[in-house]
């Protein structure tokens, strides 16, 4: 009888499991052409859909409702860091591009506590000791550049680690979770207005980077130098927090 109702159990939970993948298929998608719209040419979006469908798959397989989030919400944060697995084991970019990423976000650390106010792209190229177009290339190729992603910090700053998976929670966990997203929150706020105006329009509302050049008045390359420029200041702000 035991065994009858567990076989009953195990065949409601993956009907249910079907229904959640079913319905939130879709989802994988949209994350997916969202996250192209700042990844290199050699990504394909068909490769991080296969990759967001693991994630999706997972998220059907170990969601627990009982645990507070609603299961688009975990299966968000799922999809993306299957997407950013998958990105990570194909890194593209060459070791130079990560090389000046960092540089970049020290010499704007630097920078920033020496004048008490936001780095400018004239004192950035100054201190590395190139031209403004230089630095502005750096950036474009940071574009992509997996060392340091905006989506990999809120997916830290939601997931908190595997808090939603552990048996028995540690209260730290939460806690981190908490002031890590306070700190990223408070480092948004800092940053220069058109950066945070551009990763308003692409991550909350969801534009592209060529509408969101559209909206204001610049180059779709100027979009992604921003972008890039805004993930360096957040990294340089957050050195605490990402290793």
């Amino acid at each position: 009888m035991v065994a009858g109702s567990c076989l009953v159990y195990s065949e409601v939970q993956n009907h249910n499991a079907d229904d959640l993948i079913r319905q939130h298929a879709p989802l994988v998608k949209r994350i997916a052409h969202h996250m192209l719209g700042r990844l290199p040419d050699s990504v394909q979006v068909d490769d991080l859909i296969q990759a967001g469908m693991i994630g999706l798959l997972e998220a059907a397989r170990k969601y627990d409702g009982g645990k507070g989030a609603s299961f688009e919400t975990y299966a968000g944060i799922r999809i993306r860091g299957a997407m950013l697995d998958e990105i990570r084991r194909g890194d593209w970019a060459p070791r130079s591009v990560h090389r000046n990423s960092r540089r970049i976000s020290d010499a704007i650390k630097q920078i920033e506590s020496v004048k008490g106010r936001d780095a400018e792209d004239a004192e950035v190229a100054e201190f590395l000791g190139i031209s403004q177009d230089e630095y502005h290339a750096i950036l474009q190729d940071s574009a992509g550049c997996r060392l340091f992603s905006y989506e990999e910090v809120i997916e830290k700053s939601e997931s908190g680690g595997d808090v939603f998976e552990a048996e028995t929670p540690n209260p730290m966990d939460g806690i981190e979770r908490g002031a890590f997203q306070q700190q990223l929150a408070e480092a948004i706020k800092g940053l220069p207005e058109r950066e945070q105006l551009v990763l308003a329009l692409y991550y909350d509302e969801e534009l592209n980077l060529k509408e969101i050049g559209a909206v204001l008045g610049v180059s779709e390359s100027r979009v992604s130098q921003l972008h890039s420029q805004a993930a360096a200041r957040l990294r340089s702000r957050l050195t605490d927090w990402i290793s």
